[in-house]
């Protein structure tokens, strides 16, 4: 007994030790995954039913998605993770974050983790101007998903009740001005023509009002941007001359966050905003609403906008791996078309509209291809390297001369004095 006992117990242990062994190989790789929850809908319910979606069909890996804030607040706790020791493997995070992180040397490009001709042909699947913030010196280092363009967004009611065509939105800088003067006097002052956001993203919105007058902010290499430019300066002037001389907007600045649901609420019967309202819009207003491009002065136009998939430099090859085949997989044009049906941010690739589900969508409610068709007259977001320094000196300037402490020529011209300082060291 006693000489059997040892081979008993070794054999046992053998087992043991095997069967730990295939557990182990059986376990999922787990990613942690950083998102923005930044707009109006129920952003985090989708994102955990396709995380789950995918969990399903992947059981060899594990997505654990941490909603940090918005852009900038997940941007602060992903890098604080890193400087921890902590990276998580992805995160979506601003397409115009995409200087900051090559700088830090904390996210890898796509191109290093393309293995084959299918994943190549991946990268480039997506529309090119959503590209636009993603690649940098012939590398793609940001793949889009939560992607978005600012629409145009009118009251149908309230422009019958202004005795205005409720099926024909402004054209024109000069027609929205007008409109939105004749809708503020046929309520009685009771009901602003349009409304603009100036917090949150001010820099984005002027970003559009620069564009549509035929400026472009900043150079395509991100060391150098032209604020004090006449026609940035005759765009500010514009955006101000909305509330002082039209009196179709309010004075001093616009929350950026409560605007979905001033017009909601009918305080207001236009406003620019993201297409990332455009479900939540639908299933909370109860009045007839259109969704257009944005009106234009020399000409169309819009900057992209939203979030990009990163993969971190920390993470294991392994993990990498696994970041990358979540980020296919929710990329795909199913996924995407059911991003965008539930969400109202863009499909982001034609094939995305090519799926039954989408263009079903579409064709019932036509606002839903607005942001996509608007990609035709799109540029790229406001990135350049010091994006925060940057951004900050433009949102200063913008809400300064919107509440009347400077004029438009004095504050971007700070801005730029401003800017120039934080990029004086990336000058090539």
């Amino acid at each position: 007994m006693s000489s059997r006992l040892p081979r008993t117990l070794s054999g046992l242990a053998a087992a043991g030790l095997l069967m730990a062994g295939q557990a182990s190989a059986q376990d999922p790789i787990e990613l942690t995954m950083y998102y923005p929850v930044a707009v109006g809908g129920a952003l985090t319910e989708v994102i955990d039913g396709l995380v789950a979606d995918f969990e399903a069909e992947h059981p060899d890996i594990s997505v654990d998605a941490i909603y940090a804030g918005n852009y900038d607040d997940t941007r602060v706790r992903a890098m604080s993770a890193v400087e921890a020791g902590d990276a998580p493997q992805l995160s979506v995070m601003f397409s115009i974050d995409l200087y900051e992180l090559i700088e830090q040397n904390v996210i890898v490009p796509f191109d290093d983790l393309v293995q084959n001709g299918e994943e190549g042909e991946w990268l480039d699947s997506f529309y090119p101007a959503l590209m636009e913030n993603g690649r940098l010196d012939g590398k793609t280092y940001g793949i889009p998903f939560q992607r978005s363009t600012i629409v145009f967004y009118w009251n149908k009611d309230a422009f019958e009740a202004a005795g205005l065509d409720p099926e024909r939105p402004p054209e024109t800088w000069e027609e929205m001005a007008e409109m939105g003067a004749a809708i503020r006097e046929a309520s009685g002052g009771e009901q602003w023509g349009v409304m603009v956001p100036s917090t949150g993203y001010p820099y984005w919105m002027f970003q559009a009002f620069s564009f549509q007058n035929g400026h472009r902010l900043m150079s395509d290499d991100g060391t150098e941007v032209y604020f004090d430019d006449p026609a940035a300066i005759e765009a500010l002037e514009y955006w101000v001359s909305l509330a002082e001389e039209h009196e179709a907007m309010p004075d001093g600045t616009i929350e950026w966050g409560t605007l979905r649901q001033n017009f909601i609420e009918e305080a207001t019967a236009m406003m620019w905003h993201s297409t990332g309202n455009l479900t939540a819009v639908r299933n909370e207003a109860d009045f007839d609403f259109g969704v257009a491009m944005l009106p234009m002065n020399t000409q169309r136009g819009s900057p992209t906008g939203g979030g990009n998939f990163y993969i971190f430099k920390d993470a294991s090859e392994d993990e990498q791996r696994a970041a990358m085949t979540f980020i296919r997989w929710m990329t795909a044009p199913e996924r995407a078309a059911t991003w965008s049906i539930e969400t109202g941010y863009m499909g982001v690739s034609p094939t995305a509209y090519e799926t039954e589900a989408l263009s079903d969508y579409v064709k019932e409610f036509p606002p839903a291809a607005v942001a996509r068709n608007q990609l035709e007259h799109a540029t790229a977001e406001l990135a350049t390297y010091q994006g925060g320094r940057v951004r900050r000196a433009l949102d200063n300037a913008v809400q300064a001369a919107l509440t009347g402490q400077m004029t438009p020529a004095a504050a971007l011209a700070q801005a730029q004095r401003e800017a120039d300082a934080a990029l004086r060291r990336y000058a090539r």
